[in-house]
């Protein structure tokens, strides 16, 4: 009997009631109405579709008070798990935090929840907004609550459930310490719902989780609900990545593997102009090849995925011009992806949510020509935007008006834009480094986004042909699904004193040492330790086997590894030796001397041309800047005209002759060459190479050498018939007992490595009286209030009074620097500053972190670790101090040279610090705290004063 599948309770019971005997149905019936006396029989009713397995196992596990760790793809609904515990916690009386990673992802919550919930059980928590903190429900970033924990707030009595959603954010290199410090720190009576991405070490996280918060449930999913296909674009023709072998095994398609075959032969516009003659066949060939191979431009693809029925489509650009660029060919090309009664809608929600911005800055934030794209249904969308037009290009693509988005990687990170397709033009990225391949999990997050759940059968992720593309290695990012989650978890400064406030210095340091970093680090070390035991094990057999009747064959061994270690070390001084003599022999050379090479490729007769002395040492040549000594530039006997290295003068040279040099020689004239050459052969062809005279070894009048084979050949084993046996064991031995020792360091690197950092910052803040023992004294508690990756150097700079009798705008100007970091090193010319005292403060800052920075060098804190205090950026002062005083935003944009989104979220985060500062700052003889103050009134007005909230 086939049996339907249902989505709610009970179904398959009352499908099968006709084949129960009474006793079974009556059983049937009790479990029907328990099921329906629970939450999540109550939750279920508020949603017009069916729970998947996986949600309903969380739920469940939920509701019996578990924690859980959910792990599955974009788009697949864990989202539903993180509101089930909303429901519980107002179902129950309590409160429910709901954090994020970004700002634009609580905004996006808060009003998901407001919708479902009423704006009066629900608040808002960001950096910059503040809507109805005492709700039962608050959505924060998860900074705010990392805060408050520190702070003890009171907003946390009766918190009952903490939602951290995407909280594998706890890989990010600078911000994912706060997930841990939340997870670490939130009172046992917290149930904590974890919302990750498919992560390859899910069990290894709830491990960690179990181990920190209690009973956690992990459930992990790799179901999509909306299966995705992946396609290559080649000129006309859409390829499948994928073709479906046996057993549902996916082989790469044979058609694409030929046609990156064909173009790897295929010779290049260069190797056409080197002169290589094609036959008329080969050209046939090629035109016909180039007629259906090419990476179809942009307006192109969007074209033909609305031929196809493929869009809405978001194509990831890693570049914020190239996708303004992108917007503008799709215009210049007249591509239309609106009808008129569209355009109209597009319109009106355009006017309504711009209707704050003054009409003045409207021109100079090309709103003009934003809003063209927007009512032809393309947009851009990157960090360099004004968050509104952002907020509205994701509401414009969640409606259907936008069908084309351009896009950058920040739109992957969680904001709920969901599409039919999604196209990567490359899978080559920017890290801020170096260009380098998108990893699995990129890939994974980016092609996330494609097939929109209840909307679309199924998704497409179409990837652009590209010249040298390797089919196979799209396939292994296609089909790995996970990546590791790991751990970035650093102490700070700003942590090590809230810890000791709050736990004493003892237990603080045992609370570190739960992190996850810290569980990763021990995981490792168990292996490690294995192979340990392995070694000791091998060293004890190996011992054994070298013993000796005649005597103590481990000390025999010792005296011979030391005759060995000072014969090689005597020869490796004596090679140093003839190589500096030759290196001065080097330096002596002039052009015109005729030399005899001793050894290498070019060996034999040669006249010196340059010597090719490091620059600064040219004895009146011009100098050839090598690090490895001289290079000589020489003509052979055999014409060739070469620079030749130390390593082709073993042994010191010395001239043989002299000869001059034609004024008319040119190296470039084979001519030159051949009459040059010519001449050197009849000058010097006749003389013998000088053989060098062999020395005396040192080893010969050593007298440690000597000593030690006296010790030898008096040693009891020296005797022994069995010893080159005995020999050969006790080297095993040693080489085993070398490779044990370098194991046992390793353990010894990992375990407790963020204990003895926390050791060296309360050493460095106990130097600086900010710490005394367990004691956080006033300095400590100032530091306590101030967050972020320059807490010490704002900290020390209220205690040295820096930034007293600045005004507002001079604040703002020296505060910047604290937040600021330029998106790629600029060193072409200094920053421009606001003259007077806010430039002497500047100045004062980057002394104080000079002194800070050498502190931190003597204790052992590493910026490379992640831990210490970054150079403060200048950049952003003049910005900051031009907009605090009034400036209107077209002169601001123009000077700072700064895209009106990175500039409203420069200005966000300075008005974050500048409230801290406020809090921070002593309120007796002091004009900092009122100065900060109103800083912020200055800075927030115009489109930084805009919120998509409240």
């Amino acid at each position: 009997m086939i049996v339907p599948l249902s989505v709610g309770p009970g179904t398959l019971e009352s499908t099968m009631t006709e084949d129960l005997s009474p006793a079974e149905r009556y059983a049937a019936a009790r479990r029907r109405a328990a099921e329906q006396a629970t939450a999540l029989a109550s939750f279920r009713e508020m949603y017009d579709f069916g729970l998947d397995p996986f949600q309903i196992e969380a739920c469940q596990a939920l509701e019996a008070g578990k924690g859980v760790l959910v792990a599955a793809p974009t788009g697949s609904g864990k989202t539903i798990v993180g509101e089930f515990a909303v429901h519980l916690a107002l179902r129950q009386g309590k409160k429910c935090f709901y954090t994020t990673p970004i700002k634009a992802l609580s905004n996006q919550k808060y009003a998901d929840l407001c919708r479902r919930y009423g704006t009066a059980k629900v608040g808002l928590l960001t950096g910059d907004n503040s809507v109805n903190s005492d709700a039962p429900v608050v959505v924060m970033t998860t900074e705010v609550l990392r805060n408050m924990l520190y702070a003890g707030s009171q907003t946390l009595l009766g918190l009952g459930y903490v939602v951290m959603d995407e909280v594998h954010y706890l890989s990010d290199r600078f911000r994912g310490a706060v997930w841990e410090e939340v997870i670490i720190h939130l009172p046992e009576s917290v149930t904590l719902v974890s919302l990750s991405a498919t992560v390859s070490n899910a069990e290894e996280f709830g491990d960690w989780l179990d181990t920190v918060r209690g009973d956690t449930e992990v459930i992990v999913s790799e179901h999509r609900p909306v299966p995705l296909f992946q396609h290559v674009l080649a000129g006309r023709r859409m390829y499948d990545l994928f073709e479906e072998g046996e057993g549902h095994k996916k082989a790469v398609n044979p058609d694409l593997v030929r046609l990156a075959r064909m173009e790897a032969t295929r010779p290049s516009y260069q190797d056409r102009r080197r002169g290589r003659a094609m036959r008329e066949a080969d050209r046939e060939r090629e035109r016909r090849q180039r007629s259906r191979v090419w990476t179809p431009g942009r307006p192109e693809v969007i074209e033909r995925l609305d031929s196809e029925g493929l869009l809405p489509a978001i194509t990831f650009i890693f570049s914020r011009a190239a996708c303004e660029a992108a917007v503008q060919q799709c215009l210049y090309a007249g591509l239309r992806l609106n009808d008129e009664e569209a355009r109209e809608h597009v319109r009106a929600l355009v006017e309504e949510r711009t209707a704050h911005i003054a009409s003045e800055d409207l021109h100079v934030l090309g709103y003009y020509e934003w809003l063209e794209g927007l009512e032809r249904g393309i947009a851009a969308h990157h960090a360099g935007m004004l968050p509104t037009f952002k907020e509205v290009v994701e509401e414009l693509f969640v409606r259907g008006l936008v069908k084309a988005v351009f896009a950058t990687e920040t739109l992957a990170l969680g904001i709920n834009m969901p599409a039919r397709s999604v196209v990567l033009e490359k899978l080559v990225k920017w890290n801020g480094e170096q260009h380098a391949d998108i990893t699995p999990g990129e890939y994974t997050q980016l092609t996330g986004r494609a097939g929109r759940r209840g909307i679309d059968v199924e998704g497409h992720a179409v990837v652009l042909w590209q010249r040298g593309m390797s089919p196979e290695h799209l396939a292994g990012l296609a089909g790995t699904r996970t990546y590791p989650l790991r751990s970035s978890f650093k102490p700070s400064y700003n942590m090590a004193v809230n810890l000791v406030e709050q736990f004493g210095r003892h237990r603080s340091r045992e609370l570190l040492e739960t992190s996850f970093a810290q569980f990763q680090a021990d995981k490792s070390v168990v292996g490690i330790s294995r192979q340990v035991q392995r070694n000791e094990e091998g060293l004890a057999g190996y011992k054994a086997s070298m013993t000796c009747h005649l005597g103590d064959f481990e000390e025999y061994a010792r005296l011979r590894r030391e005759l060995k270690d000072r014969e090689t070390e005597l020869a490796r001084q004596g090679v140093a030796q003839r190589r500096a003599e030759a290196t001065v022999a080097l330096e002596r050379l002039k052009p015109g001397d005729v030399i005899h090479v001793p050894t290498g490729k070019y060996a034999g007769l040669a006249l010196v041309l340059d010597p090719g002395l490091p620059a600064g040492r040219s004895n009146g040549h011009r100098g050839f800047d090598h690090h490895d000594g001289p290079r000589p530039l020489v003509l052979t006997a055999e014409r060739q005209v070469k620079r030749l290295a130390t390593m082709d003068f073993p042994v010191p040279v010395e001239p043989l002759d002299r000869m001059r040099i034609p004024k008319s020689f040119n190296p470039r004239s084979p001519q030159s060459r051949r009459d040059l050459a010519s001449a050197l052969r009849t000058k010097a062809g006749h003389i013998p190479p000088e053989r060098a005279r062999k020395k005396r070894s040192q080893a010969a009048d050593d007298r440690e050498i000597a000593r030690l084979r006296t010790a030898l050949r008096a040693h009891p084993c020296h005797g022994c018939d069995e010893r080159e046996d005995h020999a050969r064991w006790a080297e095993r031995y040693h080489r085993l007992l070398r490779d044990t020792s370098q194991l046992e360091r390793r353990i010894e690197g990992r375990t407790n490595t963020i204990a003895r950092t926390f050791d060296r910052i309360v050493a460095l803040l106990t130097e600086l009286d900010y710490l005394r023992g367990d004691e956080v004294t006033e300095h400590g508690r100032r530091l306590a209030r101030l967050y972020g990756e320059l807490d010490l150097l704002a900290s020390e700079c209220l205690r040295e009074r820096v930034w007293e009798g600045l005004s507002p705008a001079e604040l703002a100007a020296c505060a910047s620097a604290l937040v600021y970091e330029a998106r790629v090193g600029d060193d072409a010319m200094a920053p421009k500053l606001p003259s007077g005292k806010g430039k002497a403060a500047l100045g004062e800052m980057v002394r104080i972190w000079g002194r800070l920075d050498a502190l931190e060098e003597d204790f052992r804190i590493s910026q490379t670790e992640g831990v210490g205090q970054r150079e403060p950026d200048l950049g952003f002062a003049w910005a900051a101090y031009m907009w605090a005083s009034g400036k209107g935003l077209d002169e601001v944009l123009r000077e700072a040279e700064m895209p009106a989104g990175d500039f409203v979220r420069w200005c966000k985060q300075l008005i974050d610090v500048l409230g801290q500062i406020s809090a921070a700052a002593p309120t007796e003889d002091s004009t900092v705290a009122k100065a900060a103050r109103k800083a912020v009134d200055q800075l927030l007005r115009g489109v930084v004063a805009y919120s998509s909230v409240g």
